[in-house]
């Protein structure tokens, strides 16, 4: 019996499989092939992408009659009707047009479930893997600010950028992976936002408040980071090799990317390698203690049925980031370093920073070492004519900073943040034209400070929880959006005890009962933060083509840990920060306007707003009577964080050319422009135009790009492509001079070049390689810019040579390729 039974599996098993298709054909737009266009047979969770000719196939189609829809980024998807008959080969071939308007793209940020962008009333912007690549950096964060107006970042060296969007930054602006929120103490300044650049497939960046979907700290917007996941044939490893290049910190990076289809299954995991020496400038030479050594790991698996999907991720970051401190020789300008601790460290008499140790991959013994673990689940489940969304995510994040030349080893902040995320949504039938959405939200965090010798803030539990309801519903031409939102935030912490180590000398955590003769750095603390924010939006379409939109939104966001909670020193800031236990939470009302033109030949987006923030909290240094700063920690500056209403209010202008009778070229253009008013009357009365501006604003910002793209194909060549950049930065003489916490930046501008090309070949199935070359500050423009923090580390009162503080990267050529396979 049991011969018989596994015969007739076999036979069984034979017939199913003898009951299957393959489809197969070309994917073209304005008939040159499309390479990467997804094709996918609805309902079955199988399909392909094609390669650089266009064409695709797909495998062990069960029989029957499908809907197969092909979509690729810039044309209009299109669903095919097509009917698989036992053991046949279907051929289809498909020729995509060109979308009228960006604005049919699916956003699924600031939203309660993946909104076409024309509906959405809030500012957000679509970069594509593709505008990823074409821009070659030390960091994502900085590819999204060339592709985005109205986004900046405040810069400690080219691996650090923290993103700020509309002159607001930290934990105003909440950076997420995949949709799971990112947390690695934002509130610092001298570390990146721990992802890996290489492997991001999409960026949705959301200008202004967000708090509606988020709760606390996406008052400012919201940057979501996605992965990329390609499609491939079902059954072959498919993947890509990258290789990166910089001239100017000779930073090299590679990373490999591998997928797998099989059935319903798709499955990612990509590793990549990063390091770099110092960079170099022409005012400064190479800038001592500013290279690092980067890895990353991370693997998805995801798998779609018909009653939704279910994915699960990991992410592992290391991060070794070199720090400077700005110390030089008086008469040469050299850099030079610290070899004592700091009671017998003199500024003055530090030795020179050698030539070989400028130019070495070798990280030096005073940096930090940054950690971030992440594994996160987000799922879908179809719920009668809704559906239910969850996501789950627990991350890691470990920092250390080291600071101490005798005993390297010897970590001065050794923290370690566990987070707990979770998400759920309930996206409930529409009724009556009206798409509702509820949901609940929050995350569960726990900071440890370990064997330490600075501890700039207390150990700390928080908990936060935020429950929503989103509604939207089209009227005609208009779509009308919003929602109300609850946030609820308990923070604590115990007495935290300092004491002096009597064999090292070093500052230690001391716990009860033995604490004796020690200090209480940290009083207990334990407060629960309350918000109500929400948004109402429309959407007025003109046309197609032509938009009209208006939002007004509430945003909220609890003070962060070191607001409230700091006293001491921050070894890789080199400086004191002192928080404000009294402080209130930030609450924001924004408005925005904006028009949005897709024309034929061109592309008009204008966004004008206006912010008012009541209890906005701030970062000022701190002098004496005298006007003299005032030092506690000898070397290092002292910022106590502040508190008043303030006011920011600017626009956005896109002008995009792109002649149809010309369509080889292209002419890009944006400005932003933002400003900052501080409405702390006691400051103005007193101080006047000193206090009267908020810090860390960005000046009025212009970038002009003249774009060749050249169709066709040219023996091995194609898809031929040049540009051209011109990137102006205006005065900022709107700054925070109180007690020369900011002082005026001069503008510039800086011209940069790129070209790319793809060597196309010769066997359609054969890997084929994309080629970016890029040169940025192409005629070596010295500069600092204004959210430079590197641009305030000097040690003198004046300068032989005319120049205080740290200047920015000099002329930069880098060079990639990535080989798809």
């Amino acid at each position: 019996m049991r011969i018989l039974f596994l015969l007739f599996i076999l036979f069984t098993s034979k017939v199913l499989m003898a009951q299957t298709g393959i489809i197969k054909g070309r994917v073209t737009g304005n008939n040159e092939p499309l390479s990467y266009a997804s094709v996918n047979v609805k309902g079955t969770g199988r399909g392909a992408s094609t390669n650089s000719k266009g064409y695709f196939e797909i495998k062990n189609v069960p029989q029957g009659t499908y809907g197969l829809i092909i979509t690729s980024i810039g044309y209009e998807a299109e669903t095919i009707s097509i009917t698989i008959n036992t053991n046949e080969a279907v051929v289809q071939n498909i020729n995509l047009k060109e979308k009228p308007s960006k604005l049919n793209e699916v956003v699924v940020t600031g939203v309660s479930r993946a909104t076409q962008l024309r509906s959405n009333p809030v500012p957000i912007t679509v970069m594509s893997k593709k505008e990823i690549e074409q821009h070659v950096n030390n960091n994502i964060i900085d590819a999204v600010i060339k592709g985005v107006p109205g986004v900046s970042a405040v810069t400690t060296g080219p691996n650090i950028s923290k993103p700020f969007i509309r002159g607001l930054g930290y934990n105003r602006v909440l950076t997420l992976y995949d949709g799971i929120r990112q947390e690695g103490q934002q509130w610092g300044d001298e570390h990146g936002i721990e992802i890996d650049q290489y492997g991001i497939g999409r960026a949705e960046v959301v200008k202004g408040p967000a708090s509606l979907t988020y709760g606390s700290d996406a008052l400012a917007g919201v940057i979501n980071l996605i992965p990329y996941i390609p499609n491939g044939e079902d059954g072959k490893l498919n993947g890509d090799f990258i290789t990166d290049y910089h001239t100017n910190n000779g930073m090299a990076g590679t990373s490999i990317g591998l997928s797998y289809n099989q059935n319903n299954w798709k499955y990612a995991f990509r590793a990549t390698a990063k390091t770099a020496h110092d960079y170099r400038n022409k005012v400064d030479g190479f800038v001592y203690n500013t290279g690092f050594r980067e890895f990353n790991l991370s693997g998805i698996a995801r798998v779609d049925k018909k009653w939704g999907y279910a994915q699960i991720g990991a992410t592992l970051y290391d991060n070794r980031q070199e720090i400077p401190d700005g110390s030089r020789d008086s008469l040469t300008r050299r850099f030079t370093k610290q070899v004592f601790e700091a009671g017998q460290d003199d500024i003055k008499s530090r030795p020179i920073v050698s030539d070989g140790e400028l130019r070495s991959y070798r990280i030096a013994p005073l940096h930090q070492r940054i950690q971030h673990y992440r594994v996160y689940s987000t799922n879908s489940f179809k719920a009668g004519e809704g559906s239910i969304s969850t996501s789950l995510g627990v991350q890691q994040s470990v920092r250390r900073e080291y600071n101490h030349p005798t005993v390297p080893e010897q970590a001065g902040l050794y923290v370690v943040l566990n987070t707990l995320n979770y998400d759920v949504r309930y996206n409930l039938p529409a009724i009556g034209g009206v798409e509702t959405t509820v949901g609940v939200n929050g995350i569960y965090q726990t900071n440890r400070s370990k064997a330490a010798t600075d501890f700039p803030i207390p150990d700390y539990n928080l908990f936060d929880a935020g429950g929503f309801i989103f509604a939207k519903k089209s009227f005609g031409k208009v779509d009308v959006s919003g929602g109300l939102r609850y946030d609820n935030r308990h923070i604590s912490w115990n007495n935290f005890y300092v004491g002096t180590d009597a064999q090292t000398g070093f500052g230690r955590q001391v716990r009860l009962p033995d604490t004796a003769g020690v200090s209480l750095q940290f009083p207990s603390f334990r407060h629960t933060y309350q918000g109500v924010s929400g948004s109402l939006g429309l959407t007025y379409n003109l046309s197609d083509r032509l938009l009209l939109k208006a939002n007004i939104a509430r945003g909220y966001r609890a003070p962060n840990i070191t607001e409230i909670g700091s006293n001491g020193l921050d070894p890789g800031a080199h400086i004191v920060y002192l928080g404000n236990r009294s402080f209130n939470p930030e609450f924001s009302l924004q408005q925005d306007i904006g028009f949005i033109a897709y024309l034929p030949d061109m592309d008009i987006v204008a966004e004008i707003f206006n912010n008012n923030i009541n209890n906005y909290i701030y970062q000022a240094r701190v002098n004496d009577a005298e006007g003299n700063p005032v030092v506690i920690v000898p070397g290092n500056s002292t910022y106590q964080y502040q508190q008043s209403e303030a006011r920011l209010y600017g626009a956005e202008l896109t002008l995009n050319l792109h002649p149809r009778s010309i369509k080889w070229l292209a002419l890009d253009n944006s400005v932003a422009w933002v400003t900052g008013i501080n409405k702390n009357p006691r400051l103005i009365a007193r101080y006047g135009n000193d206090a009267k501006y908020l810090p860390f604003i960005p000046p009025l910002h212009i970038r002009s790009a003249l774009k060749v793209g050249l169709p066709g194909t040219y023996g091995l060549f194609t898809k031929l492509n040049a540009r051209l950049e011109a990137d102006s930065y205006a005065d900022q003489n709107h700054f925070y001079a109180l007690d020369n916490t900011e002082t005026l930046t001069k503008g510039y501008t800086l011209i940069n070049a790129g070209l790319g090309f793809t060597l196309k070949p010769a066997k359609a199935k054969a890997a084929f390689y994309e080629f970016f070359v890029q040169a940025d500050n192409l005629f070596d423009v010295a500069y600092q810019a204004n959210l430079n923090r590197l641009k305030y580390f000097e040690y003198f009162q004046s300068s032989p040579n005319g120049h205080t503080g740290i200047y920015n990267m000099g002329r930069n050529l880098s060079f990639k390729v990535i080989m798809h396979f």
